[in-house]
């Protein structure tokens, strides 16, 4: 088992940039560019080329068929991620390992994903978060409505995603909802900061702006750690 209060104490300041796809994450991650944070985005490059394989566009084309091969590399790839050592007091991570399991996975069994690849999936997940340190000392959740998130999708027009249904980004918004807002499903590993990420470009970044402080300096006490629900910057849309 991790001890945790050692392992924390080893790690640097660990940040989980999340939220659906399309909701900002990259871009955050270049607001910090050239500041003491290491900026680790998501491995989308190592999807696409697994010895030639494309796995990315396998499970956007038929989801159940590869999710299971998908998200085996895809945790393979994201456990890299946060065991890699950070040469600066801050790493921030676009996703992680906990919304691998809590969003895409869940979603892909909510969506009829065999009831034994969905268990095998979660032993590993169990098993890692119990035996490795791969904990976070602050999430950012980029809030958007998946409407917004669909067009920016369309508009960035990134060749596997052409067959993402607005149904699908629905249905990852309320899992990242009821995870890291409501926080009525599954744990949350950190204390989470919301960001409205609806915004244009010029409104995101003064939204970007207001999470550096607690980034960059981290104005984090241990009892702010404890505090139970989100951390609202910005009023937001209702959702």
């Amino acid at each position: 088992m991790v001890d945790a209060v050692s392992s924390k104490r080893n790690r640097p300041f660990t940040v989980f940039v999340e939220g659906n796809i399309g909701s900002g994450k990259t871009t955050f991650l270049n607001h910090f560019a050239g500041t003491n944070v290491h900026l680790l985005a998501e491995p989308i490059e190592m999807w696409r080329n697994v010895d030639g394989h494309n796995l990315l566009d396998l499970f956007y084309e038929d989801k159940l068929r590869w999710g299971l091969t998908f998200q085996t590399y895809a945790l393979l790839t994201m456990l890299d991620t946060h065991l890699r050592p950070s040469p600066l007091p801050v790493k921030m991570m676009e996703r992680s390992l906990y919304s691998a399991r809590y969003c895409f996975v869940e979603n892909l069994f909510d969506s009829g994903m065999p009831a034994c690849e969905y268990v095998v999936l979660d032993k590993w997940f169990k098993w890692i978060t119990s035996h490795l340190d791969v904990g976070g000392d602050l999430i950012v959740y980029l809030r958007t409505d998946p409407e917004v998130v669909y067009e920016r999708m369309r508009r960035r027009a990134r060749k596997e995603e052409t067959s993402v249904p607005l149904d699908y980004l629905r249905k990852l918004h309320v899992l990242h909802e009821d995870w890291l807002f409501h926080k009525t499903r599954f744990h949350c590993p950190a204390p989470v900061l919301v960001l409205d990420a609806n915004r244009d470009l010029v409104g995101m970044e003064e939204e970007y702006r207001k999470s550096e402080p607690r980034i960059i300096f981290q104005q984090q006490s241990s009892k702010e750690a404890e505090i139970p629900s989100p951390i609202i910057l910005s009023e937001g849309h209702s959702m």
